[in-house]
């Protein structure tokens, strides 16, 4: 084991150690307000999003702490540790992406997450000045030619895209990835109603048998296992969103699982990544819990990721 290995681990675990935990977003989303919520963040990794003054102020102060970890850790590991840390963070350059897209079609100019060694076409891509541009912008990286130009497309196109990047870069992760892009699928068929590119799909891992799926239970009967497992127990498309959590249970345990299974190297890194990243997303729901009007499905939904 290389000492960038180590160093690396080392480093994971102490970012590890600076997390709210469930406790304390479920602290957060017990706030009478957002503003008394945020008055629980100086002090912890998230003190920045504590002096904003909006639910969505707030929660990109969060998501920027996390890109500034992920940053910090991936300079401590050697490359094949960077390579994956970028994979997984790959999310946050699909973000700027959508947000690019979004202002070329006359949205407000968001600052875009500031990815460094973590990205792969930010910076060029915030410089576009058409959706076209930016599919070529796309198509010449490894994020791949979305194939169409449509803001929908783009949408579905990127998170595929991320899930073939995860799968080839962290095989630990193949399986979530694969789970991840069941879901995506099973949204766009039966809640959308629309019907991703079959290439696209295929790339993502998913094959080629889910096409003429009528229900989402078709749908999973027609997956490789690997992905198949994401849509266990859920019978109509309503239910999806209660997927979502139930994939994000399962992958936190497993992420604790490759945290506890060794005391250096890539199952530390791969399960540290996945766990800040949960810590992140409990702060952010906490945050429109507390922000919003009392409702057991919020409130069902932080309860689920805690």
């Amino acid at each position: 084991m290389s000492l960038g290995w180590v160093a690396g681990s080392v480093r994971a675990r102490l970012l590890l150690g600076h997390r709210l935990d469930a406790e304390a977003a479920r602290r957060l989303g017990r706030s009478e307000s957002l503003a008394g919520a945020l008055t629980l963040l100086p002090g912890t990794t998230y003190a920045e999003a504590g002096g904003t003054d909006s639910l969505e102020k707030a929660q990109r102060a969060v998501a920027a702490r996390l890109v500034l970890q992920l940053r910090v850790l991936a300079a401590w590991l050697p490359r094949g540790g960077a390579d994956a840390v970028r994979a997984l963070a790959g999310w946050f350059e699909l973000v700027n992406v959508e947000d690019r897209l979004a202002y070329l079609a006359g949205g407000p100019l968001q600052p875009p997450f500031q990815l460094g060694i973590l990205s792969s076409i930010s910076e060029t891509a915030a410089r576009t000045q058409s959706a076209a541009e930016l599919r070529a912008v796309l198509g010449a990286s490894s994020w791949g030619d979305p194939r169409g130009d449509e803001a929908q497309h783009i949408h579905a196109a990127l998170r595929l895209g991320w899930a073939r990047r995860v799968a080839v870069r962290v095989p630990e992760a193949r399986a979530w990835a694969a789970g991840a892009a069941a879901i995506l699928l099973a949204e766009e068929l039966f809640l959308s109603r629309q019907r991703p590119d079959p290439t696209l799909v295929r790339r993502a891992d998913l094959g080629s048998d889910w096409a003429d799926a009528g229900s989402v239970a078709e749908l999973r009967s027609r997956l490789p296992r690997r992905a198949a497992w994401a849509l266990a127990h859920v019978t109509e498309p309503a239910e999806l969103w209660r997927a979502e959590l139930a994939w994000w249970r399962t992958v936190a345990a497993e992420a604790e699982a490759l945290v506890r299974s060794s005391r250096e190297g890539r199952d530390v890194i791969v399960g540290a990544v996945v766990l800040l990243g949960l810590d992140a997303l409990r702060v952010t729901t906490a945050l429109a819990v507390a922000a919003g009007p009392p409702s057991s499905a919020s409130e069902e939904v932080l309860d689920a990721l805690c």
